[in-house]
């Protein structure tokens, strides 16, 4: 009999129904049952590849019409250069008196072993001084200019063009005159009694009496095309 009875006590068990509440024990909760039901959902993804296509779109399309002003003081905590900075002007005038003190070292101080004529030497100064002018200086303007055009007013035939060359050569000719005849001037001037020249050509003053002609005649320049052009406004609008 005692085996029948937990022959019926098991299947009592097994057969229970399945509204019974469950039993935890003390302290534990339905948040504790380890079963898949209750598990953390898993965080969202997100796709990190998506791009931005609007944010994309204002970088291609920025221009300085439709982009915020941002001053100097600030594109220079990125600006990855040296920390003096230089205006345009004095980079300009200390390019010119190099390019023209050296010039004078090569071929003034070069060539001062040979017996030559004046007017030769100035021919020969004209050619090397235009031919840098125009290979050299000119190209590095270019280079180191942030904008197209910014240094075109420290030029006297801006043109990038081989066909500008022989014009350079013919300026830098006329610059090495005038310095010449600077030199000539002041040593008449201010000579002693034994007609001892005071000045020499060297290539500090030489270069600086350059950059002194070429100003002056890019000025004239200026404002010659500064006339003409004030004087074909007054034609077209008939006054």
């Amino acid at each position: 009999m005692s085996r029948q009875k937990k022959k019926d006590n098991l299947r009592g068990k097994k057969t229970s129904s399945p509204q019974e509440k469950l039993t935890f024990p003390s302290g534990a909760s339905l948040k504790d049952d380890p079963s898949p039901r209750n598990a953390p959902s898993p965080p969202e993804e997100r796709n990190y590849y998506k791009l931005n296509l609007k944010a994309v779109d204002d970088l291609v399309t920025a221009s300085k019409e439709n982009s915020p002003p941002v001053s100097k003081q600030e594109l220079r905590k990125y600006h990855a250069g040296p920390k003096i900075q230089l205006s345009d002007w004095v980079k300009a005038l200390l390019l010119k008196y190099w390019i023209a003190g050296v010039i004078c070292y090569f071929f003034v101080w070069g060539l001062s072993t040979f017996s030559m004529n004046q007017w030769d030497l100035m021919l020969i100064l004209g050619i090397a001084l235009g031919g840098a002018t125009h290979l050299l200086t000119n190209n590095i303007y270019r280079f180191i200019a942030k904008t197209e055009g910014a240094y075109d007013r420290w030029m006297m035939f801006p043109r990038n063009s081989l066909l500008f060359l022989p014009l350079d050569i013919i300026y830098a000719m006329l610059l090495t005159v005038c310095t010449m005849m600077t030199y000539n001037g002041i040593n008449i001037l201010f000579s002693g009694p034994e007609g001892i020249p005071v000045l020499s050509v060297e290539p500090l003053l030489f270069g600086l009496m350059v950059t002194l002609w070429d100003l002056l005649f890019l000025s004239m320049k200026k404002l010659g095309i500064q006339i003409l052009r004030d004087a074909r406004n007054k034609i077209a609008s008939g006054s």
